[in-house]
C-alpha cells in the first residue's frame, strides 16, 4: 500500500527554503511533487502560501496527498508532466504564482521498488515514471535501431563508445532478449570496465531520460518559466545535461540586449532582462547531507529570480 512507504527526506531541503527565504504569499508550484518532502517544509514553513503539486506518476500522487492532507486546501495536486502542467496552472493563476520548484530526476522510492526497473539490480526493465505512458526501457533497448540507440548513448549518456555498445546490445538481443534491468546491467558490466562508475551508469540514464522525455518536459518547462513576474524559480539538476540547460536558460534570461551579435548598435532597447540569477554558481548538498543521502551527491540546486 502506497500509505505504507517510508518517510522520505529530500534533497537540498535547507537549500530550498534558503531560494524560497523571501516568498511569504502566493502560489508556489512543485512541478516535481515527488512524495512531497519538498512541499511539506515549504507549507510548514510559510504558513500564507498555498502549493500546487504535479506528477506523473500516481503512487507518488497518492502517497503526497495522504502525507500533506494535513494542510487541507493550502495544497492540492494534478496529474500529467510537468512540462505540460505547469502551462496549464500559468494560464490560470498567473501573477498570483510566488514561486515554481522542480527537482528534476527519479526519486530513491522508485530507484528502490524492483518493479519500477530503475535500479541495477531490478528484476524489471521499464523506467517508467508515468505507468500509463506507452514506451518504456524494454522497448527501447529491444526493438530500437542500431541508429536510435547510438543517438541516445551519444546524446543523453555522452558515452563514448556509444557505438560499441549499441552494437554489442542488438547483437545480444538477436539471441535473446533483455528482460530484466540486472540483465542489462550485468551485460555491461561484463562487457565495459576500468571507469571509476559503474559501466551502466550512463546507459541508464539515457535509457530513462529517453522513455520519459526529460529533456523535452524541461525545455518546455523553461519555455513556459521565461512568462513568470515577480516569482521565484528553483530548479535541482542531477547530471550535467540538465544542469547545462538550466544554467544556459538562467544567462539567456538576463540579457538586457537581445538582438543579433552582427549588429553593431543595440536596437532592441536594451530593456529585455526578465530579471536575475540568485545562485552564481549551484548550491551542492554539505557533507552531513551526502553522508546520509548518496543521491544528494549529484544534486544541483540553480535559483533565479523575476522581475515584475
Amino acid at each position: 500500500m502506497t500509505a505504507s512507504l517510508p518517510p522520505h527526506t529530500p534533497v537540498l531541503i535547507h537549500e530550498v527554503l534558503e531560494v524560497f527565504e523571501g516568498v511569504e504569499e502566493g502560489v508556489i508550484v512543485d512541478c516535481t511533487l515527488g512524495f512531497g518532502g519538498h512541499s511539506e517544509a515549504l507549507l510548514r514553513h510559510k504558513p500564507h502560501i498555498k502549493i500546487i503539486g504535479i506528477d506523473k506518476d500516481a503512487q507518488a500522487r497518492e502517497y503526497a496527498s495522504k502525507r500533506l492532507e494535513i494542510f487541507g486546501d493550502r495544497f492540492s495536486c494534478v496529474a500529467g508532466s510537468f512540462g505540460e502542467k505547469f502551462e496549464e496552472i500559468l494560464q490560470t493563476y498567473g501573477e498570483d504564482i510566488s514561486g515554481v520548484l522542480a527537482d528534476i530526476g527519479v526519486s530513491s522510492l522508485q530507484l528502490d521498488d524492483p518493479q519500477r526497473g530503475f535500479g541495477f539490480h531490478a528484476n524489471n526493465l521499464d523506467m517508467r515514471m508515468d505507468m500509463d505512458a506507452y514506451l518504456n526501457a524494454r522497448i527501447v533497448i529491444n526493438q530500437y535501431s542500431i541508429y536510435e540507440l547510438e543517438r541516445i548513448f551519444k546524446e543523453y549518456g555522452e558515452i563514448k563508445e556509444y557505438k560499441k555498445m549499441a552494437s554489442l546490445i542488438v547483437h545480444r538481443r538477436q539471441k535473446e532478449p533483455f528482460v530484466s534491468a540486472n540483465d542489462l546491467s550485468n551485460f555491461l558490466q561484463k562487457h565495459f570496465r576500468g571507469s571509476h562508475i559503474h559501466p551502466a551508469t550512463l546507459a541508464f540514464q539515457a535509457i530513462r531520460i529517453e522513455v520519459n522525455d526529460e529533456l523535452g518536459e524541461l525545455k518546455k518547462l523553461l519555455e513556459s518559466a521565461s512568462r513568470l513576474k515577480k516569482a521565484v524559480f528553483g530548479i535541482i539538476s542531477f547530471h550535467s545535461l540538465e544542469d547545462r540547460m538550466v544554467k544556459n536558460t538562467f544567462k539567456q534570461w538576463t540579457k538586457s540586449c537581445i538582438c543579433e551579435s552582427h549588429v553593431y548598435k543595440c536596437e532592441c532597447g536594451n530593456n529585455h532582462s526578465k530579471g536575475a540569477i540568485i545562485t552564481k554558481k549551484p548550491l551542492v548538498a554539505k557533507e552531513e547531507e551526502n553522508r546520509h543521502n548518496r543521491r544528494a551527491r549529484s544534486a544541483k540546486l540553480r535559483s533565479f529570480t523575476f522581475k515584475d
